[in-house]
């Protein structure tokens, strides 16, 4: 059966960025990452999903305090 499931990753950050917008951008466009296959799930393709940085300001997310 082929089909389309998401994994959401949690990841921590420390970053030279003045903003946190320009720290997603360049993970979402520079990182690496594995998500390998096991032994009865074959991983046919993964994609970095980008998220929509003007909802997180508006919501105060993404941001320190």
């Amino acid at each position: 059966m082929k089909d389309t499931i998401f994994l959401f990753i949690k990841v921590v950050i420390q970053t030279k960025h003045r903003n946190i917008q320009d720290a997603m951008k360049e993970l979402e466009t520079e990182s690496q990452y594995t998500i390998g296959s096991t032994a009865n799930v074959e991983v046919l393709e993964t994609e970095i999903i980008e998220l929509n940085k003007d909802a997180l300001n508006r919501n105060g997310y993404g941001t320190q305090h």
